[in-house]
């Protein structure tokens, strides 16, 4: 929900804020005053497009700040907000908030804060996306949009289409990568083989080699050890001799080991205790001597005793870089890429076998995306009737009374470079992300009339007028985003000027609602009612402020915008006549 709006240098706005609350808030104000830049600034925390035209004559940037809480909107809302906020690294303030910043500066350039986190525009939109819907002239436009009637239908019966379009694009989505994969094969046959048999032919060679990992590095440590192996030997028989002695003359007492014997039993014969303290000492010594000369032993007999080891493996070496000047800078590379021709030789078998195959695959998934596609049409087609109803209802109190709206869907055909046709009931249709439908909003202006397209049909007030009925019809009952409505009473008046107060109170009841509005009948079912004031400073500079009106201040703005009667009893009467009866209605609706 927004809380709070603070605007600064944009359009006849110097600084202006104000606040919002639940319910119904209207904003009222005379021409020009800049009530539109109320909802300019809606339009650039939703992400729009920043226009360097709307920066205040003279400032250097505009600003435009909005706080929102998440407590009043849905589940769903809430968890989408707060998932970019998390995304963003954003953060909300000490009481729950997120404040999100829009800059607009005089040379065009915009940028977007979010819980004190620079992000783009983009991230902004998708903030406020689940929490703000701006209805302006352009937004009604939209509504002309045939994907725009086809996303109102879903939306109108989620409860049935939702799981059959869930089920849809995950069937299609099945299908599509079996259709292209069989394609691929198809059109990339010879391609394919060819690749594949240098594959095997590389495998092959890899194979021949058997390469362990990591051998490529113990082979260098081996082949420098075997090519110092005279140095080496002589080294630890030298050490081995001078522990143990001559191995041909042994017993004769001249090595390490025979000394430290004599010495011990030297010490163990004396009767000095000291000296005798010694033998333990020594009998360590004696032991870890014998490890040595054990492990030196053990040295000299794995020492290669064959003249063609060094050979053999200098001949392995050589294999072994055969296969990395090929595929890779180590063998642990070459198997890794071994493993992954492995992998992509299976996927390109080719043979006539493996095509019937993946034939019958796309066969199977076909026909399960084709019988989701027509359970999903059957159920939109259902629904149609119900929406056609509830917004022709609507429309009759809207000074549309013999107005009907019609909703049609109808397959949408395969064009002739469709990517993906799909066939059903021998017709190739489109089978688009959200089915193979096409819907239209047809409006029939009165009795009698011919229906036709929104785009054809309908003026700008009556657009405004379908637009609201289709709102608050799609509201429902369940709490949901802030809308906003600019113009939705353009063109009308008297009684049908009633009716759209009554229903835009009656979608505050589940919805924050805010508009923009010229009518008294409207702004009376008001439960915060803001008015923009323009002021001049006598040198031709226009400033515009926003504030809410007291009880007393609305009854003098209400007889104003009655016939600009704000100055006389009967206008004052008048209005507070207008307003009982809206808090009348309203306290009976509910």
């Amino acid at each position: 929900m927004l809380t709070e709006i603070r605007i600064d240098g944009l359009g006849v706005i110097s600084t202006a804020t104000a606040q919002f609350h639940e319910g119904l808030t209207v904003l009222t104000g005379e021409t020009g005053a800049g009530k539109t830049m109320v909802v300019t600034s809606l339009h650039l925390l939703s992400g729009a497009r920043a226009d360097a035209g709307r920066v205040r004559l003279g400032a250097n940037r505009a600003v435009v700040e909005g706080r929102f809480t998440l407590d009043e909107v849905n589940e769903s809302a809430r968890a989408e907000a707060e998932a970019v906020l998390e995304a963003a690294a954003a953060v909300a303030d000490d009481d729950g908030t997120v404040i999100a910043i829009r800059t607009v500066g005089s040379d065009g350039r915009s940028r977007a804060h979010l819980g004190g986190r620079g992000v783009p525009a983009s991230v902004l939109a998708d903030f406020t996306a689940p929490m703000l819907t701006v209805h302006g002239q352009n937004d009604q436009l939209r509504l002309q949009r045939p994907e725009q009637q086809l996303h109102a239908l879903d939306q109108f019966a989620d409860a049935t289409v939702g799981p059959l379009l869930r089920d849809y694009v995950e069937c299609r989505r099945t299908w599509l990568d079996a259709r292209n994969s069989l394609l691929e094969r198809t059109a990339r046959g010879r391609e394919m083989a060819a690749e594949a048999e240098r594959l095997t032919q590389s495998l092959a060679e890899i194979d021949a080699v058997a390469p362990e990992p990591g051998e490529d590095e113990r082979l260098v440590a081996e082949i420098r050890r075997l090519s110092d192996l005279d140095s080496l030997r002589e080294a630890a028989a030298t050490a081995h001799e001078a522990l143990a002695g001559p191995a041909d003359n042994p017993g004769e007492g001249v090595g390490a080991l025979d000394a430290l014997g004599v010495a011990r039993s030297r010490v163990e014969g004396a009767e000095d205790p000291a000296l005798a303290a010694l033998s333990p000492r020594l009998a360590e010594a004696i032991a870890v001597v014998v490890d040595l000369t054990t492990e030196l032993s053990g040295y000299l007999s794995d020492l290669p005793s064959d003249p063609g080891a060094l050979e053999s493996m200098l001949s392995r070496q050589a294999e072994l870089k055969s296969l990395t000047r090929k595929y890779a800078p180590d063998i642990d590379g070459v198997i890794a890429w071994a493993d992954e021709a492995r992998t992509r030789l299976d996927s390109l078998d080719v043979s006539e076998e493996t095509l019937a195959a993946l034939t019958a695959e796309v066969e199977a998934a076909a026909e399960r995306v084709r019988a989701a596609a027509m359970k999903l049409s059957q159920a939109r087609t259902a629904a149609a009737g119900d929406l056609a109803a509830a917004v022709t209802e609507e429309l009759s109190g809207l000074a549309m009374g013999k107005a009907r709206l019609e909703v049609e869907v109808r397959p949408l055909p395969a064009g002739a470079q469709d990517s993906a046709p799909l066939l059903i009931d021998g017709v190739e249709l489109h089978a688009g992300p959200a089915g193979v439908d096409e819907v239209e909003f047809r409006l029939a202006a009165h009795s009698g009339a011919q229906s036709l397209p929104l785009s054809k049909s309908a003026s700008g007030g009556e657009l405004s007028r379908v637009m609201l009925a289709l709102e608050v019809v799609l509201a429902g009952a369940e709490h949901g985003a802030t809308m906003v409505f600019d113009e939705v009473d353009a063109g009308v008046g008297g009684r049908a000027a009633v009716e759209i107060g009554r229903r835009l109170a009656r979608l505050a009841r589940t919805h924050q609602v805010i508009v923009v509005t010229h009518l008294a009948q409207v702004a009376a079912f008001a439960d915060t009612h803001l008015v923009v004031n323009k002021s001049d400073d006598g040198e031709g500079a226009v400033n515009s402020g926003v504030r809410a009106l007291t009880q007393d201040e609305r009854i003098v703005e209400l007889a104003r915008m009655l016939a600009g009667l704000d100055d006389t009893e009967t206008g004052r009467a008048h209005a507070w006549e207008l307003l009982n009866t809206a808090r009348a209605e309203r306290m009976a609706a509910y």
